[in-house]
């Protein structure tokens, strides 16, 4: 699909970072840009928000067993 940028001034903004970064064409530009701004907007968002999925996950699983001996199963599962 063909991008059309139809107002000069971005058009302008388009070519300038086309020429700044070196990439080929104004959509791979965009795309750059596109790619770059998302990030950034991501990694703004506050750490409580990034994680609430994970989080959600963990209390779905639940507590799981207190008394659960991580040395003991690694033992086991290594035959020492």
């Amino acid at each position: 699909m063909p991008l059309y940028i139809r107002d000069d001034e971005v058009d302008e903004l388009a070519i300038k970072l086309q020429h700044l970064t070196g990439t080929a064409t104004k959509t791979q530009v965009v795309r750059l840009a596109l790619e770059r701004e998302i990030i950034r907007l991501e990694a703004a968002r506050p750490l409580e928000e990034r994680i609430a999925r994970s989080m959600a996950l963990a209390d779905a699983m639940g507590a799981g067993e207190g008394d659960f001996d991580m040395k003991a199963f690694t033992d086991e599962m290594w035959e020492t």
